[in-house]
């Protein structure tokens, strides 16, 4: 037999250990039997097909008990059998890009998906540089859907467009439908998730978050059946209107097993306090508005509430809080591990109050209003932290008296050794500052430097940043995301090449010198998955430089760089199974590529590109 194995995180000397040891625990007596007897089989891959023939319905059995859809992924390439099995036995379902494979493949090849995870749209579409009208409509997928999968349960989309009408066609065409979650999607209302909680009777799910969505007003939250008591997960925080609070408090009040509950901001704090009356085992609470002026009672109510919910893991919303309204959170603070302040602009002092309250925080949100006093506090205070996101309170303001410095970045890193992820947006940032930070935390998976002027060298030395994210990839070595920026040269891609042997995603902005830059990445990186550039000198030798690569990796985008037309075409004409789309600027160089998106397909050029989507 020839054994394909692809990198993942099982090998298959571990899976076929996992396989014996299972089957011994729960197999039947009569098969426990025939699988002693073959215990003294040799390990090849070989012997383990031919000597030690699994029954189906125990390979099954074992394989469905693997939940990471690599690893089942990796496990369909080992034989046939095993091929058959996952195919069997797969109930959830992983597309990281909607036009890798089509509606009809995923139908002829999995007969059994209840869950699906579909991504659309590039990630950059978050920065507005995929145009409007894009692609990435889900409706053909319901539609291929209601008729292999009428059992399917869950839907999680992200960066995807549907309509209205595709929310009506999903809540009738499932009866069993349970979780919708919608992440930066567009093109729908309102009257969609009416739709959703009028014919979805055994809903546990309904995940609205940052979604380009027309809000026409909180009715819809009236259409849930009075019977309806299922919900788990409610969120609609990023719509804006109003919303009827009687229909909502009496859906809360029947929802027993609601776990998570995220409202917006017209949710005042005396109503807020009546919903954790009725809801205090919720372990995600995103609040409603902090802008309202309590009596003495109605704190100290409230302070009671929130001193109620002892499981309490993950706080968010927090709209203009204030270090007035802050000390009513103190209760639930001991035992939040999660705490998202991106909506709330706090200020240093406000902050140190409030995570001096939350020693077990290991996930932390803020934004820069917060300046490096606030970060000081947090290294202080939150020796467990693992992951830290600073986001810009006006991306477009650069006064260096404001904001965040290198300084608050190195106070987190001595204080939380444990840091391993980071998205840090700042005004200034130095070669030496970045090396200390990754010497005290050198267990970085994702790194995500945003120095907000492009091009910004090392304030201290106006050396180029070189030698920072050279640090970065020499010192971390689980390395799997990173975002560079500031002032780079070639040098910086050739430390990444070098050393970032397991990088898996990497996005570039207003960085590099030349074409080599962008070669030793695509050269060197042997795990590379996803490659985001923008605004970046790179041009057709460098695109050109990759043709044996975009095969194994995800997608590439690149846009506002030195990409023609024809070096497009020749990727195109060289690589066949690649999808090569050129999307031109109104007005742009007939020459220039202005947006270039490469991604593999084994469905085929899509159907439904707009005219101003140029497939090759």
């Amino acid at each position: 037999m020839q054994v394909v194995w692809l990198s993942s995180s099982l090998a298959l000397r571990d899976l076929q250990a996992f396989i014996l040891h299972s089957c011994s625990m729960q197999m039947d007596p009569k098969l426990k039997k025939t699988k002693d007897s073959s215990s003294n089989s040799a390990n090849s891959p070989d012997s383990t097909h031919s000597s030690f023939p699994f029954p189906d319905e125990v390979l099954e059995r074992v394989l469905s008990l693997l939940h990471s859809h690599k690893d089942r992924s990796s496990v369909s390439l080992v034989c046939k059998d095993w091929y058959n099995a996952e195919r069997w036995t797969r109930t959830k379902l992983f597309i990281g890009n909607c036009y890798s494979v089509s509606p009809e493949i995923v139908a002829r090849r999995f007969p059994r998906i209840k869950s699906v995870t579909l991504k659309g749209k590039p990630r950059f579409s978050d920065f507005n540089l995929v145009p409007q009208y894009w692609g990435a409509d889900v409706h053909s997928w319901l539609v291929m859907f209601a008729k292999v999968y009428p059992f399917l349960e869950e839907l999680r989309l992200k960066r995807m467009t549907l309509s209205d009408e595709s929310l009506k066609f999903l809540a009738t065409s499932f009866p069993g439908f349970k979780a919708l979650s919608l992440l930066s999607c567009d093109g729908f209302s309102t009257d969609g998730l009416k739709a959703i909680a009028t014919h979805c009777k055994n809903l546990t799910e309904l995940d609205i978050q940052e979604n380009g969505i027309d809000d026409f007003g909180g009715g819809w939250l009236s259409s849930f059946s009075e019977n309806c008591s299922s919900l788990e997960v409610l969120n609609f925080a990023s719509l804006s209107s109003d919303v009827s609070f009687d229909a909502l408090e009496k859906l809360v009040r029947r929802c027993k097993s609601l776990r998570i509950l995220k409202v917006n901001k017209s949710i005042s704090l005396d109503q807020l306090q009546q919903l954790l009356v009725h809801a205090p085992q919720l372990i995600e609470l995103g609040t409603g508005s902090f802008q309202q002026e309590l009596t003495p009672w109605q704190y100290e109510d409230l302070e009671t509430a929130f001193s109620n919910c002892k499981n309490l893991q993950a706080l968010s919303g927090l709209w203009e809080a204030t270090s007035l309204h802050l000390p009513v959170l103190y209760a639930a603070c001991a035992s939040l591990t999660f705490l998202n302040l991106s909506y709330a602009a706090l200020q240093s002092g406000e902050l140190a109050k409030l995570v001096a309250h939350s020693p077990n925080l290991r996930r932390l949100w803020v934004l820069d209003t917060v300046g490096d006093k606030g970060l000081e506090a947090v290294g202080s205070s939150c020796p467990l932290l693992e992951e830290l996101r600073v986001f810009p309170a006006d991306p477009y303001e650069l006064d260096l008296h404001h904001g965040v410095t290198e300084a608050g970045f190195l106070a987190v890193s001595h204080g939380c050794r444990k840091l391993h992820y980071v998205l840090y947006f700042c005004r200034q940032m130095t070669n030496a500052a970045v090396a200390t930070i990754v010497l005290n935390c050198p267990d970085f998976t994702h790194f995500r430097l945003c120095i907000m002027n492009p091009g910004e060298p090392d304030y201290l030395t106006n050396e180029p940043m070189d030698e920072a994210f050279g640090a970065v990839v020499k010192t971390c070595t689980n390395l799997r995301r990173l975002a560079v920026s500031g002032l780079l040269t070639d040098l910086t891609f050739k430390y990444i090449g070098k050393y970032a042997k397991n990088l898996e995603t990497l996005s570039v902005a207003f960085a590099g010198s030349s074409d080599r830059g962008m070669q030793c990445v695509l050269q060197g990186c042997p795990k590379l998955r996803k490659l985001e550039i923008r605004d970046s000198p790179f041009g057709n030798a460098a695109l050109l430089s990759g043709v044996e690569k975009y095969e194994t990796m995800r997608s590439l985008w690149m846009s506002a760089c030195n990409v023609t037309m024809s070096a497009c075409r020749l990727l195109a004409k060289d690589m066949p199974r690649l999808n090569v789309e050129v999307m031109r600027d109104e007005g742009s160089d007939d020459r220039q590529a202005d947006k270039v998106y490469v991604y593999r397909s084994v469905a085929g050029p899509r159907r439904d590109a707009p005219p101003f989507v140029l497939s090759l």
